[in-house]
């Protein structure tokens, strides 16, 4: 029943429902924890060391890592991503800054774009997914239906399992680091956590304020 929950909620973003994008994301990280044991073993892929502007460990354990939610203004990669409350309606994407690399730092991922198509709902997805723009620059995961959604003024969390991309499971095989169609593989777990404008809570209250008034 929260599958077909969130689902719903992801879906409505793309159905014509009109809500105003009420909430800006300002900052943030997202924490990754990798099944390094699978990747190594399925993919070929050694986990070798993470970039000095990566953030050891993050929220999910010691052996996860985050990254940082670029700014609205950054130079490079700006987050655009903006949200309703119950993610009911949103906009944009979720971007960030650092590095992991593999197999004696020969392979590289990184400045990760978190988006989101609605072409990719189904089978356990959500519609959202994980790219690399560098090093490796390709969807490398989907993001399944989230296991815990909170959207509001305070903030956006988004917990879910990663999934190998049918883009990634190709650049595998092609390269012969996996034998396998690995599509799908579920190899990590990811946390969102965004933080809004810091006006947000301010107009909120400046709302209910106003609502009280009225009915007073």
């Amino acid at each position: 029943m929260k599958t077909q929950t969130y689902t719903a909620l992801l879906l409505a973003s793309t159905c014509g429902v009109a809500h105003a994008q009420d909430f800006d994301i300002t900052g943030g990280q997202t924490s990754v924890l990798l099944d390094t044991d699978t990747l190594s073993s399925a993919a070929s892929l050694d986990l070798s060391s993470v970039s000095a502007d990566v953030i050891a460990p993050g929220e999910l354990g010691d052996s996860s890592v985050a990254f940082g939610i670029n700014a609205r203004d950054a130079a490079m990669l700006p987050t655009t991503f903006s949200y309703d409350a119950g993610l009911s309606s949103f906009a944009g994407s979720i971007e960030h800054t650092g590095s992991v690399f593999f197999n004696s730092d020969s392979v590289e991922v990184g400045n990760f774009t978190i988006g989101y198509d609605a072409g990719r709902v189904g089978d356990g997805r959500s519609g959202f997914f994980v790219e690399s723009t560098i090093g490796i620059a390709e969807i490398l995961f989907d993001v399944a239906d989230p296991s815990f959604l909170s959207a509001d003024a305070s903030g956006l969390i988004i917990e879910a399992n990663l999934l190998v991309s049918s883009e990634f499971a190709g650049f595998l095989s092609d390269n012969g680091l996996a034998s396998a169609d690995l599509t799908g593989a579920d190899v990590g777990d990811a946390r969102v956590n965004a933080v809004p404008a810091p006006g947000a809570l301010a107009v909120l209250g400046l709302g209910g304020l106003a609502a009280s008034r009225r009915r007073r």
